[in-house]
């Protein structure tokens, strides 16, 4: 089950799936709506029939110090960073722990899971609550089957990463890692394939950096 707000983002990746010999299904997802995160775990389930794996990815980010940030937007980046990754797990949580196992993958951010940087406040402060959300969950439900883990992506060529900062300045930014460059969203990708699955069935409370020895450095 592919869940956004975007249905032409969904269908694109639905339609890779397909194309691909896999089966896959678009549904709306507000994930800072409780009955919305319930009516698309409820379709999943009645779609096929049962759900092991949920991956938090739904993520907005804004720069800003704390003068410069409205309630609005704090309240904004919180909503969707922060309790959105609460309540979608909450719906997948109730049917998971009923059927005793599970996996839940969150992605929360080397800035803000290992550190902070300046002028952005809500981003980091939404990030830094995914990470221990996170660890908390997978303590409370760790003898009920259930794992839980974050990725923690450094900087990744993504839209949003695009958005943020010219080409110049996405640049300059990979040169300051030891990596010498920005993620891949596939790098991305195989890292929570591997939390999602068996072969990290030790694996719990996690925190993931994917970030080319970022924090390593940090």
């Amino acid at each position: 089950m592919v869940a956004d707000t975007s249905e032409s983002g969904g269908m694109e990746t639905v339609e890779q799936i397909r194309q691909a010999g896999g089966r896959a299904r678009f549904a709306r997802l507000d994930v800072t709506q409780a009955e919305s995160s319930r009516s698309v775990v409820q379709a999943t389930i009645a779609e096929f029939g049962d759900l092991h794996i949920l991956f938090n990815g739904a993520g907005i980010l804004a720069y800003g110090t704390v003068l410069e940030t409205t309630e609005e937007a704090w309240a904004r980046m919180l909503a969707v960073n922060l309790t959105g990754t609460f309540l979608v797990s909450k719906a997948a949580l109730e049917h998971m722990v009923a059927k005793r196992r599970g996996s839940i993958v969150n992605v929360a951010s080397t800035t803000g899971s290992h550190d902070a940087c300046a002028h952005a406040a809500a981003y980091v402060s939404s990030k830094g609550g995914v990470t221990l959300l996170t660890r908390s969950m997978a303590i409370d439900y760790a003898k009920l089957g259930i794992r839980v883990n974050v990725i923690c992506p450094g900087p990744t060529d993504t839209p949003m990463l695009r958005k943020a900062l010219t080409p110049d300045e996405l640049e300059a930014f990979a040169r300051t890692f030891p990596m010498n460059r920005l993620g891949r969203p596939e790098e991305i990708a195989a890292a929570a394939l591997f939390l999602a699955s068996d072969d990290a069935s030790f694996v719990t409370g996690a925190v993931l950096h994917v970030d080319g020895g970022q924090t390593a450095e940090v």
